[in-house]
């Protein structure tokens, strides 16, 4: 199994999914006058703290890597790298969310509920910004460098066995047979 990157537009479709959100609970704590909005700041503290050590992490994974590390577990490694994506993609969403909230209370800004709400806000939504580069960055540190496994598409054109093709060869002919005997 190979490891890719997290495309930049799986960040742009959680923001725009998480704008979407935050614009329609807004606009329902508007319309209903409920208190849906904001954020508490324990959440934004939480977030950064969550940003930083998934990075630590991935630093850990990362001199393993380059060989400053001698052990590692690698379910370790793999647990870091899924994290940091999920702390990319959650992120860019919860940008999109906070952000659509700090955006809708600008308009409000003269009653206090509504400055409250968009201090809150423009918080998280900065924290959140940095915890997509911290995830993306994370990912990246996460990154083994190619080594001469099974994967290598080097090696495997080179171990092929001539009995493997045969195999094939056989096989592709037994399933040509009995598609024809479906057909005639």
């Amino acid at each position: 199994m190979r490891a890719r990157r997290t495309p930049l537009v799986h960040y742009l479709v959680a923001l725009i999914l998480g704008l979407m959100g935050g614009a329609g609970i807004s606009e329902l704590g508007m319309s209903t006058r409920t208190d849906l909005m904001g954020v508490p700041w324990l959440v934004s503290v939480l977030l950064f703290l969550l940003g930083v050590a998934i990075l630590i992490m991935a630093f850990q994974v990362h001199r393993y890597a380059k060989g400053d590390r001698k052990e590692m577990d690698l379910r370790f490694a793999v647990n870091v790298l899924i994290m940091s994506k999920a702390l990319g993609i959650a992120c860019a969403a919860l940008l999109g969310w906070y952000g659509s909230q700090a955006l809708i209370s600008m308009g409000h800004a003269g009653a206090p509920y509504y400055t409250r709400v968009m201090q809150e806000c423009l918080v998280a939504s900065l924290v959140c910004l940095i915890d997509v580069v911290a995830g993306a960055v994370g990912e990246w540190l996460c990154q083994l460098p190619p080594d001469d496994g099974p994967e290598n598409p080097d090696r495997r054109k080179s171990s092929r066995r001539p009995m493997a093709d045969a195999a094939d060869t056989a096989d592709r002919a037994k399933i040509k047979t009995d598609s024809s005997k479906r057909h005639g």
